[in-house]
């Protein structure tokens, strides 16, 4: 299948939707619908919709974004609805796993981890949905103790439905 620039796409082993940005070959770049550059080959996509759009830009999306109410809960502002997903599985975190220990796979997970909370909470973000898997459920456990340490969060098994097993949803709480 031949991909063009502005092509809506839905990437097939993932819950994620874009715009084609750029076309290299086979490495296809998309734009998410948060914004975010990824790239993939052309048979790890699909084209949807028989309809295409052009694409205007960051800034112009920006533009268009409806700004969210603040609720105010005893001295914490927390804005709800913008949640940042992070998948921590290493195939999303490197290109190529091959040579890695099962050490520094687990040590690029978390400290990719720790350095999106960090930020999330820099960026006065309300939510971050951590994606680790099932697995044996070390990370899960390492992800947990790593979130002990943090004041001003709650953390808890993320929504089923949307996320499926293996994953964890952050409620950050912001003081004013």
């Amino acid at each position: 299948m031949s991909f063009q620039i502005n092509d809506t796409v839905s990437v097939l082993d993932d819950a994620i939707d874009g715009v084609v940005i750029a076309v290299n070959g086979d490495e296809i770049t998309i734009e998410s619908e948060d914004g975010f550059p990824m790239q993939y080959t052309a048979k790890q996509l699909v084209k949807i919709g028989g309809e295409t759009f052009t694409f205007h830009g960051i800034q112009h999306a920006k533009s268009q974004k409806v700004e969210k109410k603040k609720v105010h809960h005893k001295g914490i502002a927390h804005v709800d609805e913008y949640v940042v997903t992070v998948d921590l599985h290493i195939e999303k975190l490197v290109r190529k796993k091959g040579g890695m220990s099962n050490y520094q796979i687990l040590s690029l997970q978390l400290d990719t981890a720790k350095y999106r909370l960090d930020l999330a909470i820099k960026q006065r973000l309300p939510k971050i949905v951590f994606v680790h898997g099932v697995g044996d459920g070390v990370l899960k456990a390492d992800l947990y103790s790593l979130f002990r340490r943090y004041d001003r969060i709650q953390f808890y098994e993320a929504n089923y439905r949307e996320y499926g097993q293996g994953a964890t949803e952050i409620k950050i709480f912001q003081q004013k």
